[in-house]
């Protein structure tokens, strides 16, 4: 049997292929390729172009591969862009949500594993988020992944098709060779646009607003490695597989680093000089995101290898020097 990768092509989607691959598993590749790149899946993987809205293109993947388990990526991520592009997010999230759990009842797959979002919290009501805590999106994207999480409960009343919704923070890094990293256009995550300037592809780095309530001002975020993201989604899979119940988790550190503490963690990294300048805030950002991830890291064992912020970014940095135009497609 096979795990379906869908947005297997993305930045965590490569690097959760590229385990599962490593640790033995039968993979089949999903992804359209609007945000992702050909040259980022494992030449292992067996790999289908098309868009999973395309009810026709997914039957036929289904019909010809022998799914039982799901790990789902695909989906627009960007903020700002879906404060200024909401029907976008909906049609592309939400749409495709509703096309996979059809085919996958249709073929009688009952598990899935979901790439859901701390955006679904909103602004926090305290600083250790959990799991319980309310959900009250404040931008277009986490509303799109809230309403992707409610269909999947629903789907698993009416057809028994069991989830884990994993609801991640920043996620940062690279395989520590370097062969598969993190490469977006336009590139919007804090650290590897941090790195871009280090390696001479942009010129300066614009924080975006310095007026937010934090220690200094610049927005604190919780970030977690992409390969302990990877295996999370695998710890995932396996605990459907052994019937543990549809639930929720958090991964992320628990310990949350300002915009202006990463720049500096950066500069140290690399040893580079990197410019910096104060802008305006975007829309649609919290102040601080932080998760309590004890609840995967003991019904999932979780056990993240990667806790350092200075070992995260210079894995992202191995790759950006490397591959300092990304995967040149």
């Amino acid at each position: 049997m096979s795990i379906l990768v869908v947005g297997g092509a993305g930045y965590i989607g490569s690097h959760t292929v590229d385990r599962l691959i490593e640790k033995g598993y039968s993979v089949v590749v999903v992804d359209n390729l609007v945000t992702g790149h050909r040259a980022a899946v494992h030449p292992q993987a067996a790999f289908y172009e098309g868009d999973i809205r395309d009810k026709k293109f997914l039957t036929d993947v289904f019909e010809k591969e022998p799914i039982d388990t799901v790990i789902h990526f695909a989906a627009f991520s960007l903020v700002g862009e879906s404060m200024e592009k909401p029907l976008k997010y909906f049609d592309n999230n939400i749409g495709g949500m509703i096309t996979l759990l059809e085919v996958m009842n249709q073929f009688d797959v009952k598990r899935i594993v979901f790439s859901s979002t701390a955006a679904t919290y909103g602004i926090p009501k305290k600083v250790l988020i959990e799991e319980t805590d309310p959900q009250v999106p404040i931008n277009p994207y986490g509303e799109s992944k809230l309403t992707m999480e409610k269909m999947i409960r629903w789907a698993d009343q009416a057809y028994g098709i069991h989830f884990v919704a994993l609801r991640y923070f920043n996620v940062a890094g690279a395989k520590a060779d370097g062969s598969i990293g993190e490469d977006h256009h336009p590139e919007t995550h804090l650290i590897p646009v941090v790195l871009q300037v280090a390696v001479g592809k942009r010129p300066k780095l614009t924080i975006f607003g310095d007026d937010y309530h934090t220690a200094d001002g610049t927005n604190v975020r919780d970030y977690v490695h992409v390969v302990d993201l990877a295996d999370a989604h695998i710890l995932a899979a396996n605990y459907l597989k052994n019937g543990g119940k549809s639930d929720c988790f958090n991964l992320g550190s628990a310990t949350g680093f300002s915009n202006k503490q990463i720049l500096e963690a950066a500069r140290e990294a690399t040893g580079r000089d990197i410019p910096a300048e104060i802008g305006p805030r975007r829309p649609g950002d919290p102040d601080t995101l932080i998760a309590a991830s004890d609840k995967a890291r003991k019904i999932l064992n979780w056990k993240p290898q990667y806790d350092n912020i200075h070992e995260i970014i210079r894995t992202a940095w191995t790759w950006h020097e490397k591959h300092p135009d990304g995967y040149k497609e």
